[in-house]
């Protein structure tokens, strides 16, 4: 049975790359990677879809700031749908999502955060977490709502902060953590063994 994903992301793509590998070598389960979009046109994620040979898409997001454009946001939805997507995957998508792309995609929607939800949410949970002294941090992958980083959690991976760890070598950390737990999130949900929230 397919299980088509879509892949939305803004920058360098490192978990994007993760599911990628992981398709490329039968770890990903029954999910085959349908198309990346990005809102970024130079983004480091769509060289990686054209490197993978999967469709790579620039959207635009019709206006710079935290949102698209309502007129962007139909797009989205658009040319998401002609890819009959089962999953909608946000690795790393730098725009927080109207209530109607989620209730377009209901059920089909997750993210990764790179802290452990419910604490430090927003763009900045890796330096949050590691300013405010915490030992254990991590990353979690939720389904998304229209509520910010607040959709029930489906899997977190802990990492453990080390007084010597600067921000950016505790992102390094993250970001390690994150390439396992995606794509292992990803094969669960392909192969029935997470179902989506009840609505």
């Amino acid at each position: 049975m397919a299980y088509p994903i879509v892949i939305l992301g803004s920058g360098r793509g490192s978990n994007a790359e993760a599911l990628l590998k992981a398709e490329a070598s039968k770890k990903l389960g029954a999910a085959k990677i349908a198309a990346v979009i990005s809102d970024v046109e130079d983004a480091r994620i769509l060289s990686l879809g054209q490197k993978f040979k999967v469709p790579a898409i620039y959207l635009d997001p019709g206006k710079s700031g935290p949102r698209l454009s309502q007129d962007a946001e139909d797009a989205y939805i658009e040319r998401i749908e002609s890819f009959s997507p089962k999953l909608i995957v946000l690795a790393g998508f730098m725009r927080i999502l109207r209530a109607k792309f989620i209730e377009a995609f209901e059920g089909r929607v997750i993210n990764l955060h790179p802290s452990l939800l419910p604490s430090f949410k927003g763009s900045d949970g890796i330096r949050d977490a590691h300013d405010f002294g915490v030992k254990i941090t991590g990353c979690t992958v939720h389904w998304v709502t229209p509520a910010l980083d607040a959709g029930p959690i489906i899997d977190q991976k802990e990492v453990r902060v080390e007084d010597a760890d600067t921000v950016d070598l505790l992102a390094k950390k993250i970001h390690i953590a994150e390439h396992r737990l995606l794509p292992d999130v990803v094969a669960r949900l392909s192969k029935g063994k997470i179902k989506p929230p009840k609505g």
